[in-house]
């Protein structure tokens, strides 16, 4: 695979942009306008940081015009390998976020969630990633199912790729469509010092602030 420093800052930035990993593309029920992020479209072994930056500062935030806005990171078959930068790197890239914008964020909906993503953000979630507007760890809202995600985001003007609802469809077959695990609560108990996450919770959202 072709690593990071392997290809120019312009290079990385045109990758980032072919790919269309971000884009904003239709709202969310109360009108605002939607981030929608593809995870598998990451390149993690291809870009750095910086590059990341630059594009997020150049491309996208200009676009949101300083508005109120949802996000929808589609988590769909990323591989913690090839689609994951690492903690350090989301990290930083969370910090880069002017104050104002992250203020501005509302729900963060995070479709197909895995456990590993589901263990990582109840327990260090908080820590990572607060701030301004109570944080990124006050927003995020799973989603397990495509069908969930419209009950908080308008089904018309945003457009998934088709591999999402491919492997949505795998998972209603595994599961069976009568049940009922769309959105979960996944805010950690702490047990013997250590966090225990009860997955039998349905909630609005998947994980709640700590005063």
């Amino acid at each position: 695979m072709i690593s990071s420093t392997q290809l120019s800052q312009s290079e990385q930035e045109k990758l980032i942009k072919n790919l269309e990993i971000f884009k904003i593309q239709g709202t969310d029920k109360r009108g605002r306008p939607i981030l929608l992020v593809i995870g598998k479209r990451f390149p993690a072994a291809h870009v750095g940081v910086d590059a990341l930056k630059k594009h997020l500062r150049d491309e996208i935030i200009p676009g949101l015009g300083g508005r109120p806005f949802s996000v929808v990171y589609v988590h769909t078959a990323v591989s913690r390998g090839e689609n994951f930068p690492g903690v350090a790197a989301l990290k930083s890239l969370y910090d880069a976020v002017p104050a104002a914008v992250r203020e501005n964020m509302g729900t963060f909906y995070f479709l197909h969630p895995g456990i590993q993503s589901r263990l990582f953000l109840a327990t260090f979630g908080r820590f990572i990633f607060s701030g301004g507007g109570g944080g990124l760890y006050c927003k995020v809202k799973y989603v397990n199912r495509v069908e969930f995600l419209w009950s908080g985001v308008r089904r018309s003007g945003i457009e998934l790729p088709e591999f999402v609802y491919e492997i949505d469809e795998e998972m209603e077959e595994r599961v069976g469509p009568t049940v009922d695990y769309g959105m979960e609560s996944d805010h950690p108990r702490v047990v013997n010092g250590e966090p225990v996450i009860d997955y039998s919770a349905v909630s609005s959202y998947s994980m709640r602030c700590i005063a």
